[in-house]
């Protein structure tokens, strides 16, 4: 016998499909929208059918974006010769709040991971690649997670780059190992920035 009604079970159900919520965190957060005002719920329904709606991602970099480029993309003022290669928008979020880099970036996207089934095709790294000569990239700097599929990541990029002769530079530690570059302090990731090192093909 069900022990919810089908509204609720249905709304704990999609909510136990988000990322890092699990069934107990799916039914507080579904308890809490049903006492929640209806104009708050329905604001944040709105938010989200306007974000599904009118964000996509940007042609370039792969940023999120709500028009055919995103905002640093369509920036004249930003140093193309540079691409900061970062495995998620929330990545870009996180090196933009240091305000220690002033070049492009390129979202890929995810990491390289054989355990998930996840490799350079399942990631952005062929439109990386056909960005360089265009966009007469000079360097690239490997700004994934400093985690084992992050450090796969890097390395592979880094050998695809340095058959192409582009300048590719990692950075440097500072960030500790197994963590994510969204939880890092400003200070820490630009200090891992300032401080990045060249990587050996």
């Amino acid at each position: 016998m069900a022990v919810y009604t089908p509204a609720v079970q249905r709304l704990i159900d999609e909510l136990g499909k988000l990322p890092g919520i699990g069934p107990k965190s799916a039914q507080r957060i579904a308890f809490y929208l049903l006492r929640a005002e209806r104009v708050d719920v329905l604001r944040l329904a709105d938010a989200i059918r306007s974000a599904k709606e009118h964000v996509s991602f940007c042609q370039r970099c792969w940023n999120v974006a709500e028009g055919p480029e995103c905002e640093i993309c369509a920036d004249p003022r930003r140093e193309a010769g540079t691409i900061c290669v970062v495995e998620e928008p929330r990545d870009v979020v996180a090196v933009e709040r240091t305000g220690s880099f002033h070049g492009r970036y390129h979202v890929l996207q995810g990491a390289i991971s054989p355990i998930a089934g996840i490799g350079p095709a399942q990631l952005k790294v062929k439109e990386l690649l056909e960005r360089l000569q265009p966009e007469a990239v000079e360097e690239v700097i490997l700004c994934t997670n400093p985690n084992y599929e992050g450090e796969a990541t890097a390395m592979y990029l880094a050998r695809q780059l340095h058959e192409r002769g582009v300048r590719v530079t990692r950075i440097a530690s500072g960030l500790p190992v197994g963590g994510d570059l969204e939880y890092a302090d400003e200070l820490t990731l630009g200090r891992a920035l300032e401080g990045r090192r060249p990587v050996e093909g």
